[in-house]
């Protein structure tokens, strides 16, 4: 737990300061080009779950959304008690970039009802919806967490 905890204060520091200087230098849902027809930065305040789920709840829901964040924590600090003592530094490292992803979008929601994202990638018409910090960090985590599950598996047992 001691390299996990590290981790997950890194994650949530630079989620923090990123969602900081977008709030200080971008207006909300007016797009800075970054790479034309590719990536802009454009702030977009996500009052829904993951990818804007159940965005249009009413604003009085907004400590359900908390709640449902902390159940989602909780379901985490499980995952991680199995995966840490045999998951090797792979599994270290997917617990702290998903529990710093977790912690960086829960306070957002605490603080402002929305968790802040900013990065938008777009290709052709379609947009990825805008993401940031914390988002791209319990992918990355969730992602290693499914590796390790799938190469777990297809281990030949041991006689």
């Amino acid at each position: 737990m001691k390299a996990v905890l590290p981790l997950a204060g890194a994650v949530i520091a630079l989620d923090q300061l990123t969602k900081a200087i977008a709030l200080e230098h971008l207006a909300e849902h007016v797009s800075v080009t970054v790479i034309d027809g590719l990536l802009s930065l454009t702030l977009v305040h996500n009052r829904g779950l993951a990818f804007g789920l159940l965005a249009g709840l009413p604003a009085a829901w907004r400590w359900v959304v908390v709640a449902l964040s902390l159940v989602a924590l909780a379901v985490l600090a499980r995952v991680a008690l199995r995966v840490l003592p045999t998951g090797g530094w792979t599994g270290r490292l997917a617990v702290g970039l998903v529990l710093g992803g977790a912690v960086g979008n829960l306070i957002d929601r605490a603080r402002f009802g929305a968790v802040v994202d900013f990065v938008d990638f777009h290709w052709q018409g379609w947009h990825w919806p805008a993401f940031n910090v914390a988002d791209s960090a319990i992918s990355i985590g969730v992602a290693l967490l499914a590796l390790r599950l799938l190469a777990d598996r297809s281990a030949p047992a041991s006689r």
